[in-house]
């Protein structure tokens, strides 16, 4: 750039300056840049845009200025020549009198047409006091229903039947209303001041159609950034309930102008059965409806609960098929162990994770109980109290969301076990009868053999995937060398699997002494004996039955699911990330990005020079000053200040950074999710709604009344 600025300066005394010389020596003035080049932030401040470069010059004007040039002496005119000069400027002065007054003329042209194209303009859109009242009114409507959604202030109060015939109460919409009028809004007064006292204000149709235009709104603040920044992900979280259908959450990444990786939620879409018309409506959605351009998408993942893992791996398939840099991967917010065992298709396993959620959720709801569990746990572990407190302050935490969950619940079975044997046989009135109502199903449930065993072989199996499933969710180094570690993962389920008579002969003897502590009798499931129907076969133990119903499909699923998730593009980006500096100190800086960024070329404003560009990378960090640290995120690169200088790198982060494994570093920008779990949380099923949850989540998006009430009067004139 300060090559360019000499250039055009046409300073040739200075072409042999260097960049520092030239910063530290040699100043221009701001009035030989573009009006368009210069950022000012304050009267007394003048900050220049990244790309600007001197425009402005007149190299003609020294030669009019004799105090410029430099004479030896001076010439004597002939009178011949100075007639001549005389003259000229005669004809100088006429020609600039000339001129200034065809200006002013223009000028005068030129306001009158305006003022005249504004009178037109008004005459054009006449607003009639009428049609600016109901504007008002319209807007009235749409900040009441603004403040229901970021307040989550549910549509309905009262349920119909609940209340006597001919009895009229007005929903929480009306009475917001109400409210408002006795607060003095005169313009919504006089439209309801003849208005039946038991009539509603404004119906449930207008409501629905006036809040699809607030949901729209609200997203297509969050959806103009995202096409803005180009390249996005799409992530979806575990299937929910509003009012009664099933919906999937939608949530989109991308990084913003200010190169902040963000997540932000953007809406349901409900849930469909078939997974084929699933895949058809979500691509339909995204791009129709939410006018995302899928060819910008580089990634895509699914959070989902048990039974629903098949049918999102369809639409994660369809996707790919069109959009093949749409990467499927993991979710940072989901353990890989976790993410593995819900996508298990056995139904042993999914009735177990069902079960532990259960229990989680019932120990959570009653601090009376974890009290209870604390102390069942000290009784059991008084040999080992590290472990104890260790399993205390686990059970005070979301520990089905660990990646050691099966490890974690095989040793605490016992004393859940325990602890709600003693609240559902406890016959004094310190427990409720709900509570001693679940105690007691849960633990029938906990002591169950087909529960015993179908923890004990996940846990054995998921051993194999703990430690790198950890790394996965660790920092950007760790994830760039599980990416590497993969094979090995593979390698050892491929060896179980070979051996699996073997490993399952030692998994189910474990299962059978955890059996016999709890005192629980080991046999064949209940519901595979009503099934044979006294078909029995004799030869068939219980050993055998677990082996080929539960140990040899899980082995097969979990090695099959790691070569989809990980595929050969998938760890061709994860190798990218040796462009993370201090990723680069850990390899002595020895690296080749360049031959795993093949699948990125299109996505560089410069592929030719990608080469050069990082050989420069590596060695401004190989010589760095000793005080200076490596970056160890992709955020903290992203936000260097000479990021800029390397154009083809700050492509290939930004887009490394959006795919679903890479956690969100700055926590501020990833708390659509948290908002989304709150919601769902906070909201009975029955009183939540897709279009308020998106005001709630997204409370602190800046929103336009005037355009909600123009959209609604073009579409409902």
């Amino acid at each position: 750039r300060c090559q360019r600025w000499v250039e055009n300066c046409r300073r040739a005394d200075l072409e042999d300056k260097t960049p520092d010389q030239l910063n530290k020596h040699y100043r221009l003035c701001a009035k030989h840049f573009e009006t368009s080049m210069i950022c000012r932030s304050s009267p007394y401040r003048t900050v220049l845009r990244d790309n600007a470069v001197p425009t402005i010059f007149d190299l003609t004007s020294h030669l009019n200025n004799p105090h410029s040039r430099h004479r030896k002496r001076i010439k004597e005119l002939s009178e011949d020549e100075i007639r001549t000069l005389k003259q000229q400027k005669i004809d100088e002065a006429f020609e600039r009198k000339q001129a200034t007054q065809e200006l002013n003329e223009n000028n005068e042209q030129n306001t009158v047409s305006e003022e005249g194209g504004e009178e037109q303009e008004e005459k054009a859109v006449p607003l009639t006091l009428e049609e600016r009242e109901n504007k008002d009114y319209l807007k009235s409507l749409f900040e009441i229903l603004i403040l229901m959604g970021k307040q989550n202030i549910p549509l309905d109060c009262h349920n119909v039947d609940e209340l006597p015939e001919g009895i009229f109460a007005s929903d929480n919409f009306q009475a917001l209303l109400e409210y408002r009028i006795n607060g003095g809004d005169e313009v919504l007064r006089k439209r309801f001041e003849m208005t039946a006292v038991n009539l509603e204000y404004c119906s449930k149709t207008q409501q629905k159609q006036m809040l699809e235009i607030c949901e729209n709104c609200v997203r297509e603040e969050t959806l103009r950034e995202v096409r803005d920044s180009h390249f996005f992900s799409i992530v979806t979280d575990e299937v929910v309930d509003i009012a009664g259908e099933e919906h999937l959450p939608v949530l989109v990444r991308f990084v913003d102008d200010s190169h902040n990786l963000r997540e932000e939620f953007i809406g349901f879409l409900p849930y469909e059965a078939d997974p084929e018309i699933l895949a058809v409506k979500f691509h339909a959605t995204i791009t129709e409806k939410w006018g995302l351009n899928m060819e910008y998408c580089r990634g895509q993942a699914y959070i989902v609960s048990s039974g629903f893992a098949s049918k999102m791996k369809v639409v994660a398939t369809r996707l790919l098929e069109k959009y093949p840099q749409a990467v499927y991967t993991l979710c940072s917010s989901c353990a890989l162990n976790v993410w593995l065992a819900k996508s298990v298709p056995v139904v042993g396993v999914s009735i177990a994770l069902g079960t532990i959620e259960e229990v989680c959720c019932l120990f959570n709801q009653s601090p009376q109980l974890l009290v209870e569990l604390d102390n069942t746990i000290s009784a059991l572990f008084q040999d080992n109290d590290e472990k104890g407190n260790e399993l205390k302050k686990i059970c005070r935490s979301q520990w089905t969301g660990r990646h050691d969950t099966f490890e974690v619940l095989v040793d605490l079975l016992q004393a859940l076990v325990m602890c709600l044997d003693a609240v559902s046989s406890d016959l004094s009135v310190r427990w409720n009868n709900f509570i001693v109502g679940r105690a007691f199903v849960l633990s029938s449930a906990l002591t169950d053999f087909d529960f015993i065993v179908t923890i004990v072989i996940m846990k054995n199996v998921l051993s194999f995937t703990r430690a790198f499933g950890k790394n996965l969710q660790g920092q950007t180094s760790d994830v760039f060398f599980a990416a590497g570690s993969l094979t090995a993962v593979l390698h050892s389920l491929n060896e179980v699997m070979e051996n699996i008579e073997v490993y399952h002969e030692f998994w189910f003897e474990e299962a059978t002494n955890l059996a016999t502590k709890l005192d629980v009798q080991i046999r064949l499931p209940g519901k595979f004996r009503r099934a044979q129907q006294g078909n029995f076969d004799p030869d068939m133990t219980s050993e055998n039955y677990y082996k080929e119903i539960l140990s040899v499909p899980t082995v097969e699923h979990i090695i099959q699911e790691l070569k989809d998730i990980f595929s050969e593009q998938h760890l061709k980006a994860l190798k990218c990330l040796s462009l993370v500096p201090s990723v680069m100190g850990q390899l002595k800086f020895n690296t080749s990005e360049e031959h795993h960024a093949d699948m990125f070329k299109n996505d560089l404003p410069n592929p030719d020079t990608l080469s050069a560009e990082l050989h420069c990378w590596r060695i401004k960090w190989k010589h760095r000053g000793k005080d200076i640290e490596l970056p160890a995120t992709i955020y903290e690169a992203l936000h260097l200040p000479d990021i800029k200088f390397f154009p083809n790198v700050y492509a290939l982060l930004k887009v490394l950074c959006l795919l679903p494994l890479m956690k969100v570093e700055n926590e501020k920008y990833g708390i659509g999710r948290k908002r989304l779990k709150a919601y769902l949380k906070n909201t009975l099923t029955g009183q939540r709604s897709s279009n308020l949850a998106l005001l709630n989540i997204n409370f602190d998006i800046k929103h336009d009344l005037d355009l909600m009430v123009d959209t609604y009067i073009k579409l409902y004139p």
